[in-house]
């Protein structure tokens, strides 16, 4: 808890699957607001979403039942993530909405959550990170004249917590794509030390895997 900063900051963890997202919402501090790509508010598009995001690596004998639930949710999952303090991520050219949203809710003090893993493994803790988080820094200097915070956030669910490491500033003098590298870099790294601190533990990963496949949280040498 030392780790998060008072004020607005942003707080970056790995995905766990589904319990990032649930235990940020049940138990985070304060007030905090979580991305949610998009897809997932949409009715229309849930479905597919999900499928493709959740269930897809299943093994190939299960598929067709996740494939069969991906069209229960889409009411639900609505439902859910349009109540939840989320805010909607877009691909489009509406990501700038993402971007305003969220540096309004900066603003007023609150925390961002977000989860910005992909499918390329980094190592095993986490996946590599999408880059596109990172500018969330370059558009709070603009309007607050401040470099914002990013936290790292280990979801361990094996051991029932959240664990906040050290947080690192964006540094506005630099180019933004340097700037994305940079903070991506030690995120993913600082995540990853957090995980190889602790006994250990089975690690959830982000691709909704076998349980058989969860990696320890042993450093590879």
């Amino acid at each position: 808890m030392e780790n998060i900063p008072d004020g607005p900051a942003v707080v970056i963890g790995n995905h766990s699957q589904a319990h990032g997202p649930v235990s940020v919402e049940l138990y985070f501090p304060g007030e905090h607001y979580t991305w949610c790509i998009a897809e997932m508010m949409e009715k229309d598009k849930v479905a597919e979403y999900a499928y493709r995001d959740f269930w897809s690596k299943k093994p190939v004998i299960i598929r067709p039942f996740f494939k069969l639930v991906a069209h229960l949710i889409p009411s639900l999952s609505e439902i859910v993530f349009t109540n939840a303090d989320t805010l909607p991520v877009y691909k489009d050219k509406r990501v700038f909405k993402t971007f305003q949203l969220s540096v309004e809710k900066l603003e007023q003090s609150a925390k961002i959550v977000i989860f910005p893993e992909e499918y390329t493994e980094y190592n095993n803790i986490v996946h590599r990170f999408q880059r596109g988080f990172a500018h969330l820094g370059k558009y709070y200097y603009r309007q607050e004249g401040q470099d914002i915070p990013f936290v790292p956030m280990y979801v361990c669910p094996a051991r029932g917590e959240l664990i906040f490491g050290e947080p690192i500033y964006y540094d506005h003098t630099n180019k933004s794509e340097e700037e994305a590298e940079r903070i991506c870099g030690y995120l993913q790294d600082a995540i990853s030390e957090i995980a190889y601190s602790l006994p250990r533990h089975r690690v959830v990963p982000y691709p909704n895997v076998s349980k058989k496949k969860y990696p320890y949280n042993e450093r590879l040498l």
